[in-house]
């Protein structure tokens, strides 16, 4: 009874993680007349596809949103490995208050912070800038990411950071060439969590860039809903291929992500 009441549960689980998304594909392919309809695809069509692939500004969209996910992934990570690296290899005036610093900055929910974000954005001319959407997401993604990354490199033995100094390697060159790609899973992981913080984030998407030409996908939703309609087909058709790169970055890298996710639970 217990094991048939385990595989219940874990299958009432799976039957409401799947549901929603597979509900969305369906309506996707419905003709708009069709989208509130229960039944599934009737007559299947590519309308809402073509509609917005070539009657929305959907690829603009899509261009602006790949600038700032590929700014804030790279960014992100090089400045989250390096703090990390700092914190887990050096004692320094600071270190602890810094590491609190970084935990306290993930209890502040983010739409406390868009009113000072916006004002300090604003006073530096970054509105409607994919630079200043990329510095927004910085201070989601960087905290977190560093103190990951923190837990993973006190995994590393430092006798290979000792090998590098004795070898002639520089501080930088130690964590560059030898720390760096054994850190492979938790890099991953953390490459992973600030792709889909761009990506997904809707709340400073909206609120620092307006107009057609300068949102980004998750801005791009808005417009299919306004105050007396929803064009459904549409939405649906557009959340589909917005969730097909996500999809790709998270299957190259899910090898990884089991091991990073659990790099910092045990010391060597």
């Amino acid at each position: 009874m217990a094991s048939l009441g385990l595989h219940a549960g874990l299958l009432f689980g799976t039957l409401c993680a799947l549901l929603p998304p597979l509900w969305l594909l369906v309506t996707s392919f419905k003709p708009k007349s069709q989208s509130w309809s229960l039944a599934l695809v009737k007559d299947f069509t590519l309308a809402n596809y073509a509609h917005v692939l070539g009657g929305t500004r959907f690829l603009t969209w899509f261009g602006n949103s790949l600038t700032v996910v590929l700014g804030t992934t790279v960014v992100g990570v090089f400045i989250a490995a390096t703090t990390g690296y700092a914190l887990s290899r050096f004692r320094f005036p600071g270190m602890r208050p810094l590491v609190w610093v970084l935990l306290l900055t993930q209890m502040f929910p983010m739409a406390v912070l868009i009113v000072p974000l916006y004002t300090t954005m604003a006073n530096l001319g970054l509105l409607n800038q994919p630079l200043g959407l990329i510095i927004t997401y910085l201070t989601i993604a960087v905290p977190f990411c560093a103190w990951m990354l923190k837990g993973f490199f006190d995994t590393i033995p430092v006798d290979i950071d000792e090998s590098g100094r004795v070898d002639g390697l520089n501080p930088f060159g130690t964590f560059w060439r030898l720390v760096l790609p054994l850190a492979r899973p938790g890099i991953a992981v953390t490459a992973f969590y600030s792709f889909v913080t761009a990506w997904a984030e809707v709340a400073y998407a909206t609120a620092f860039m307006t107009g057609e030409d300068n949102l980004t996908l998750a801005g791009g939703l808005q417009t299919f809903v306004n105050r007396y309609d929803t064009d459904w087909g549409a939405m649906t058709a557009a959340a589909v291929i917005i969730a097909v790169p996500a999809g790709l970055v998270f299957g190259f890298a899910q090898k990884h992500l089991v091991a990073g996710l659990t790099a910092g639970a045990t010391k060597s």
